[in-house]
């Protein structure tokens, strides 16, 4: 039987709502210099390379961020945790815009680089949240509503900086300005509204006892970092993070490969970017709806979470054939298709670390994981500016044939590694039943 929100209260889901926006926030920051590249890159005289240089300046701060943030946030705890990596993000973010075009590769460089560090904590801080104000059965829904606004930032950004930027760059810097006040806006509220479950005094015991429903209790131990470590599950979810380069694709390089391809500029990527989020947003929805509707119909997490992991997988595997398309519409909806895909993919893989480990070490496990994620990613991005430099577009089908099969392979190694998907408790051992 579902439970009636009404009758147990829904304060969680106004956690839930900061946890959307700052991911928002994040992903807007993030996505402005994909939409802007065709443009800077004239307006700096960047080539590939340079470009990739700048992103992966980006990808080694996230990187190595996530695997000190993530342990961080769990030491000192979520609402600080995570009002330390918004500061940090928002103030790199808005930093962009001082840059001069005299120091531009390296100043791009640098700035990315403490973007990177900032943001890194987001998705650690953001799953825990998720692990501390909703019980299993439910979590991978809220992932998927939070997860949904990574599409809104990318949405926002062509919009807002193809209102704003010309052609040419003239007021590129603005866009950069935008999130300064937001960022302010959100560390109020968050602040005003979270804490621990069990520590707030504005939820009721019935919302309190609903969110418990399906947790094992816990010790207030902290789990060391490198116990984490060698656990086979943290090795599985970090296999699932490898997909993320495919995300990051499309949300760095798609705005230059519809230039080169389709010849689509700074003033016309608003309406593709707009159709393939879209798309991604409803995959992040639809994706944390049905494992979580397979569970509630008597499926087990295991197989709940593995099926909608293959049924995302095979959903992907037509973007494989992108390069190969002569319709500019044609492309950008399969694209869309292999976003949708990788956004329920994301979310589904993202409940597998609080499905199986406790919530203490959840952003642990998150940060080890999309560190390594991060880690594919600098590589697939130093390959693809070379190639691109030395053989123009042929890299872009490389790109989109490892993007299409990559999702279905993964999985294989992750059911090898964690085939039956048994909770670990306080020690990480196997919970006996």
């Amino acid at each position: 039987m579902i439970e009636q929100p009404g009758k147990i209260g829904h304060y969680r889901y106004r956690i839930l709502a900061l946890v959307f926006m700052a991911t928002t926030i994040n992903y807007f920051d993030r996505s402005i210099v994909g939409v802007m590249a065709p443009t800077l890159q004239q307006l700096f005289d960047w080539s590939n390379k340079d470009y990739a240089a700048i992103m992966v300046s980006f990808k080694v701060a996230y990187g190595a961020g996530l695997l000190f943030m993530g342990g961080i946030i769990d030491k000192i705890g979520t609402k600080i945790g995570y009002t330390i990596s918004i500061a940090t993000w928002s103030f790199f973010g808005m930093l962009h815009a001082a840059i001069r075009p005299a120091f531009s590769l390296t100043g791009f460089i640098a700035a990315r680089f403490g973007l990177g560090i900032g943001e890194s904590g987001n998705f650690p801080a953001a799953i825990k949240t998720v692990a501390e104000w909703f019980p299993k059965k439910d979590r991978a829904f809220a992932t998927g509503i939070f997860d949904a606004s990574t599409s809104v930032g990318a949405i926002l950004a062509p919009f807002i900086v193809g209102a704003i930027v010309t052609v040419e760059g003239y007021r590129w810097q603005i866009p950069f300005l935008f999130t300064g006040a937001l960022s302010a806006l959100w560390v109020f509220l968050w602040w005003r509204t979270y804490n621990k479950p069990e520590l707030h005094p504005q939820l009721s015991k019935a919302e309190l006892t609903y969110i418990n429903s399906d947790s094992e209790p816990e010790t207030t131990e902290r789990i060391p970092w490198a116990k984490t470590l060698p656990r086979r599950e943290t090795w599985a979810f970090a296999l699932t993070t490898v997909t993320d380069a495919v995300w990051w694709f499309y949300l760095f390089w798609g705005a230059k490969f519809l230039f080169e391809q389709f010849g689509v500029d700074i003033n016309n990527i608003g309406l593709p970017f707009l159709v393939i989020f879209i798309m991604a947003d409803a995959g992040s929805l639809l994706g944390g709806l049905a494992s979580g509707a397979l569970i509630r119909k008597g499926w087990s997490i295991n197989k709940a979470r593995k099926i909608t992991l293959l049924v995302n997988a095979i959903i992907i595997l037509p973007v494989a054939l992108v390069p190969i398309m002569a319709s500019k519409w044609v492309a950008v909806l399969l694209i869309g298709l292999g976003a949708a895909g990788h956004q329920s993919w994301s979310i589904n893989s993202y409940t597998l670390v609080p499905d199986v480990f406790p919530k203490k070490a959840t952003a642990s496990v998150i940060g080890i994981g999309k560190m390594v994620g991060v880690a594919v990613a600098i590589v697939a991005d130093l390959a693809l500016g070379a190639v691109l430099d030395k053989a123009d577009n042929s890299g872009y089908f490389w790109a989109f044939i490892i993007a299409g099969f990559s999702y279905i392979t993964i999985l294989g190694f992750v059911h090898l590694l964690m085939p039956k998907m048994t909770p670990l408790d306080d020690n990480l051992e196997y919970v006996r039943k």
